[in-house]
């Protein structure tokens, strides 16, 4: 795996807009000018990896969605960039018989079947149109990186294998093999890409095991067939310079619930935990302006504004897991140094503009042509800086109003100590009963941490009295419903999982950020440092890369897919601790996981570890699923 996965994904799609044969790197030439036709799928895979300056590098002056009214070009080729759905093929066909291009080159997200073809195929000769249907070619894309060592399944319909959808009370069991397909189409695409068969592992008896199952058998079908089998050949000698085969652990949301409600404390969680984060890109309302608006006029509508956190982003990459207060410090100081540049710049005109006649002025401007020069040719760097300070300055300071307002560091600091079995400073009830500290939800994230991390559950007496507390707060108790429920089940199935002993310790208050030049006022939030400590997905990855017995995980399936016969054994063929390893959580995964598992990969030198998850959720999102759970 030298290659990261969202550096493969990437050239495959390069590779794609140009006519699938691989860019030439050398030449001058212009690129040929074609149209891209995606649907709303294509267009979330390619958006997080290709920038518009990019595609028009590539060669596309034009990308639309494959269902709006476009007008024809007919002298322009087209790649089309769909999923192989009904809809989609029809719609396809339709172009077909209008002429809208020159030629056609379809791609398919995920395979297409047979029959579908033949659609293409027919309606291609019904409009005469044989010679311009170019090529048409599975791709095999059907997942989305968001960064080097993650990636989701799908951001469109991704209720369809939600944990609400996998856990539904009366699922039928067609439905549930719907979903199951869903997701090991998606794992395949994702594997093909990476050019690699893994070693799968999996628990026994839940939605886990059953994509371990039909993904197992899957590869093999695949490995099977030797004349179209997509890991063989020049695929695989792309992709592998490893010699040893990545670990692909599936767990299952069930395992840990906690976690996904957790407040958090680190940039990127933070992030998504309380703005509107999607695919790297985070959506924030703008104040309107100060002034006043005259009498009678409509109120300022608020302008909504966008902003990529991309891999070109340096200060992201370095903070996005680093701890609240630090990256507010770090904002401010890339604040401070942004500035004294843009002084000297200042300072270096008004020399310049000195008349001639003064002696002083003559001999500094020598040496002051050449800093100019210098600092002249560095604006383009000093405007990308600032636009990247101003990105953070504005997305920390809402960050920071959510974490002021809601008092979210006395919520992360408690539900630590909880998950952690600490000693606790102050009664559950006080803060459920505080009005100022956080919005009903807050709330109740927190009792549910509680009670899914009690080890024993509240008597009923409590439970009514804790209950009263959080129906006068405003809360909704159907997600408590749901955790009951699921509370009572896994009780009889497992032991509750284990946070490891986290601590959280307050430092000092903010030295920097507290002085009064900063833009970030942090009065009253505490300065709190996280300790590396694994959380349950974690640790599971932890036992079964470094081949540790352990409870948790003695009795998880083992498949090969490469076994000429499938093997119904628990018994790893290899003793030796992996190298590799992708963990992929059925359910829904979140930051908090993610970055927990970078820490882990940070501490292991030479593990490479990529985290993956049906569909990311933030504890919001996953409340709403499990109050829809709780109220059937």
């Amino acid at each position: 795996m030298a290659a990261s996965v969202r550096e493969k994904q990437t050239v495959a799609l390069k590779r794609m807009l140009n006519f699938n044969a691989p860019p030439l790197k050398n030449t001058t030439a212009e690129p040929v000018w074609k149209v891209l036709i995606y649907d709303r799928f294509g267009q979330d895979i390619i958006s997080p990896l290709l920038s518009v300056k990019e595609l028009r590098d590539m060669g596309i002056t034009l990308h639309l969605l494959l269902h709006s009214d476009r007008d024809p070009i007919p002298d322009v080729p087209a790649v089309y960039f769909v999923m192989p759905t009904e809809e989609n093929i029809d719609r396809i066909c339709q172009d077909l018989r209008n002429q809208l291009y020159e030629s056609y080159y379809l791609n398919f997200i995920s395979a297409i079947s047979r029959s579908k073809l033949e659609d293409i195929a027919s309606a291609a000769l019904a409009a005469n149109a044989v010679t311009q249907v170019t090529k048409v070619y599975d791709q095999y894309l059907n997942f989305i990186t968001l960064e080097d060592d993650m990636f989701i399944l799908c951001h469109q319909n991704k209720e369809l294998i939600s944990y609400h959808a996998i856990n539904r009370g009366d699922i039928q069991d067609t439905d549930m093999e719907a979903i199951m397909d869903t997701i090991v189409d998606s794992l395949f695409c994702f594997f093909v890409t990476l050019g690699a068969v893994p070693i799968i592992r999996c628990p026994r008896g839940n939605a886990a095991e059953m994509v371990a199952v039909k993904l197992d058998k899957k590869l093999r079908e695949n490995l099977r067939d030797a004349r179209n089998s997509l890991f063989t050949g020049d695929n695989m000698a792309a992709g592998q310079f490893s010699f040893q085969r990545p670990l692909f652990v599936l767990a299952d949301r069930n395992v840990d619930m906690a976690t996904p409600l957790h407040h958090t404390w680190t940039y990127q969680a933070l992030i998504h935990d309380v703005l509107d984060f999607h695919l790297n890109r985070v959506q924030m309302e703008e104040a309107a302006g100060a002034e006043p608006s005259p009498a009678g006029a409509r109120p300022k509508k608020k302008s909504r504004k966008t902003y990529d956190l991309t891999a070109a982003d340096k200060f992201w990459q370095k903070h996005k897991g680093s701890p609240f207060p630090e990256v507010a410090e770090s904002v401010q100081e890339e604040l401070d140094t942004y500035r004294a540049q843009e002084d000297e710049v200042k300072r270096l005109k008004s020399i310049m503009g000195l008349e001639g006649e003064d002696e002083g002025a003559i001999s500094m401007l020598s040496d002051n042509t050449a800093k100019l020069t210098s600092a002249v040719s560095s604006l383009p760097e000093l405007l990308e800086k600032k636009r990247l300070i101003d990105l953070h300055t504005n997305v920390a300071t809402a960050v920071l109003d959510h974490i002021k307002s809601r008092k979210l560091d006395v919520y992360f600091e408690y539900e630590e100590k909880l998950m952690s079995k600490s000693t606790l400073d102050k009664s559950l009830l006080d803060i459920i009963s505080d009005p100022d500290a956080g919005t009903p939800e807050d709330k109740m994230r927190l009792f549910l941490i509680y009670y899914i991390t009690a080890q024993q559950a509240p008597s009923e007496s409590d439970l009514e009295q804790y209950k009263a507390a959080l129906m006068d707060a405003g809360c909704d108790l159907s997600p408590l419903n749901y955790i009951k429920q699921w509370k009572a089940f896994t009780k009889m199935a497992a032991t509750p999982a284990n946070y490891g002993n986290s601590g959280v310790k307050p430092m000092g208050l903010f030295s920097r950020v507290m002085n009064t030049g900063s833009q970030f006022v942090m009065e009253g939030v505490k300065n709190l440092v996280l300790k590396q400590h694994n959380l349950p997905v974690t640790r599971i990855l932890d036992n079964l890369m470094e081949m540790k017995s352990h409870p948790e995980t003695d009795d998880y399936r083992y498949f090969d897919p490469k076994m000429l016969r499938g093997s119904e054994s628990s018994i790893p063929r290899n003793k030796n601790p992996f190298q590799e390893a992708i963990v992929f959580v059925v359910g829904g995964g979140n930051y908090i996981e993610y970055q927990n598992l970078v820490d882990y990969a940070k501490s292991k030198q030479g593990k490479k570890i990529v985290y993956g998850c049906s569909e990311l959720f933030n504890a919001a999102q996953f409340i709403k699923q499990l109050s829809q759970l709780g109220q059937k």
